[in-house]
């Protein structure tokens, strides 16, 4: 059955086209991922396909009586309670209760809507989504504050839905395990992929692969007419007049450009971290008339650390990113920071906008961009328009990349980042991780983004949600094992952590470090590695300078003396490096 079928749509906003003759058809069954840079139109799409604006041109027809429930980027819960807002779709009370209970919001039902947080109200939001008798399924950045096993009861929960699905989402896990077709929006147009999130990485491959080849036939071709340009047109015929129309075409045609170009090489003058970065001392933190969200934490971050925070909603974590920001003073204990720290917060709201300036504005403080501001904004992919762009035309998502740009931008040497993957494209996040493999400094990360884990971080300090908090070595591979072993947080602690119960409380804290940090270890293998093909290298280059040198016993010795302090270096840096593992091993 046809659920929605979208032909030849166009959207456009001040300035530009978002996209153009946009033609999709959604059945029962099909489970289509919506994907693109920020600011491609993805929201826009979705809400021409509910309805809740009409294309710029194009049509859109619905099935008869076919039943429509959404999740925007901007719901609205009315004035009520929680029960009241996830209620009024006539859903059973008690599908009601358990998905808000896998929602993390467990016995808020009576909550007024009104006191609840930004990420709270999405989550009541997709609550009403999912019990809302629906043939059509849409939702928009489901994901968003939800932790890890509210996102795999969501999986589970959209590969058993039974009408058709739309889904944007910046979650690769979701995405490959969910969709089995993927829309993909690009510069203005739109390509379908028929599979999942593999299958749009492989079309999209494809896609640039041909796009250069062609660039590479319309070169040649453009030189060969140029020469018989340059060699003097024969008389003006009409065929000679169009092969200098062609001529001319393909003189001055060019491809089109990449979507993003550069890299995020925002690393430029980062300061020098010492070895003494933050080290917390008996931290505590509770609000007030409440238990402690945790006690007595212990923990010492090193120039190199590499570190998630993770566990359910609600227990602590962007609490703890605080207090080690100072942006909150702890109940109890202390915080102190190296002398050469230069610390930045990037948090889940996102630094203030004014949404009458421009996007330079917002980055530079001067008159006007200097051509190192440009060059800045055009590696975090704000090209020359949207420079020059009001940020009230900004996307939700190209909002949260300027915010994140704005942070890097200050050249920290201390990064905190909470929730940094919301609304973020999937290129942003690709990148974003390439940048952070290659930090010269300090991250300590808070995430429910499974991917960005995998790729960012190597110990994680587990939240178990009873005020137990604990160190884990292994990065969130580990933490994933033992959550799913059922064992819990309270017996994560090992390596470079012991864990101890404090006095007269059921809480407890990573205590002090015994040992280095995997980060730390793993950037002084790469470091090892790096030295050691270098080496080897110029050790073969002076073997063979050693063979030519015949019988002239000058270059002999000098050869010969430099290939042995070489060979003994790398004897060395072997031994290091079997050391190093061992390490890191135990």
């Amino acid at each position: 059955m046809i659920l929605v079928d979208a032909t030849n749509v166009t959207m456009a906003r001040p300035g530009r086209d978002l996209f153009r003759d946009v033609s999709v058809t959604i059945s029962t069954g099909d489970r289509l991922g919506i994907v693109g840079l920020n600011g491609t139109g993805k929201s826009s799409l979705i809400d021409v396909l509910i309805g809740n604006r009409e294309p710029e041109s194009g049509t859109v027809r619905r099935g008869r009586d076919v039943r429509i429930a959404a999740l925007d980027q901007n719901p609205d819960l009315g004035t009520g309670t929680v029960r009241d807002a996830v209620d009024h779709v006539d859903g059973e009370s008690w599908e009601i209760d358990a998905v808000l209970g896998k929602l993390g919001m467990d016995g808020r039902s009576e909550t007024p809507v009104a006191q609840l947080s930004g990420g709270e109200a999405k989550r009541v939001a997709l609550a009403r989504a999912l019990v809302h008798p629906s043939d059509l399924l849409i939702l928009d950045e489901p994901t968003n504050h939800l932790d890890v096993d509210a996102i795999e009861w969501l999986e589970a929960r959209l590969a058993s839905y039974k009408g058709g699905l739309i889904l944007v989402t910046h979650d690769r896990h979701v995405l490959d395990r969910v969709t089995n077709r993927v829309l993909e929006l690009d510069r203005g147009s739109a390509f379908t992929h028929e599979g999942g999130y593999d299958a749009y990485l492989e079309g999209r491959a494809l896609r640039e692969a041909q796009a250069e080849q062609s660039e590479k036939v319309r070169a040649n071709l453009a030189r060969t007419e140029l020469a018989w340009l340059r060699r003097g047109a024969p008389a003006r015929t009409s065929k000679a007049k169009a092969r200098i129309r062609t001529a001319t075409e393909l003189v001055n045609t060019r491809p089109d450009a990449p979507a993003r170009e550069g890299s995020l090489d925002l690393h430029f003058g980062t300061p020098r971290l010492g070895n003494d970065v933050i080290e917390l001392r008996n931290v505590s933190f509770a609000h007030p008339g409440h238990d402690p969200l945790f006690s007595l934490v212990d923990l010492a971050i090193d120039p190199r650390e590499r570190l998630g925070i993770v566990g359910s909603n609600g227990t602590g974590k962007s609490t703890l990113l605080d207090v080690i920001s100072r942006k909150r003073k702890p109940t109890s204990g202390s915080v102190e920071l190296g002398s050469t720290v230069k610390m930045e917060l990037f948090d889940q709201r996102g630094i203030e906008l004014n949404p009458q300036s421009r996007v330079w504005e917002a980055i530079v403080d001067a008159p006007k961009p200097e051509w190192q501001d440009v060059a800045l904004m055009e590696s975090f992919w704000f090209d020359s328009d949207a420079q020059y762009a009001p940020i009230e035309l900004l996307s939700g998502g190209e909002r949260r990349r300027l915010q994140l740009l704005i942070t890097l931008a200050k050249k920290p040497n201390v990064l905190l980042l909470d929730e940094p993957t919301n609304d973020l494209d999937l290129d942003t996040l690709r990148v974003l991780e390439d940048f952070l493999e290659n930090y010269p400094g300090a991250v300590i990360v808070v995430s429910h983004d499974r991917a960005f884990l995998e790729r960012t971080v190597d110990d994680v300090i587990v939240f178990d949600g009873g005020g137990s908090v604990s160190r884990l070595p292994g990065g969130y591979e580990a933490y994933d094992q033992l959550r799913k072993s059922g064992k819990g947080a309270t017996k994560a602690s090992g390596g470079n952590l012991e864990q101890t119960a404090p006095k007269n409380s059921s809480t407890s804290g990573p205590k002090a470090s015994v040992g280095r940090s995997h980060s730390t270890i793993r950037h002084e293998l790469k470091a090892n590695e790096k030295e050691m093909a270098k080496l080897d290298k110029r050790q073969a280059a002076l073997t063979l300078e050693l063979e030519a040198a015949g019988t002239d016993h000058d270059a002999l010795s000098r050869i010969g003396g430099e290939l042995g302090e070489v060979t003994g270096r790398i004897s060395e840096l072997e031994e290091q490096w079997l050391a190093l593992s061992e390490e890191l091993e135990s």
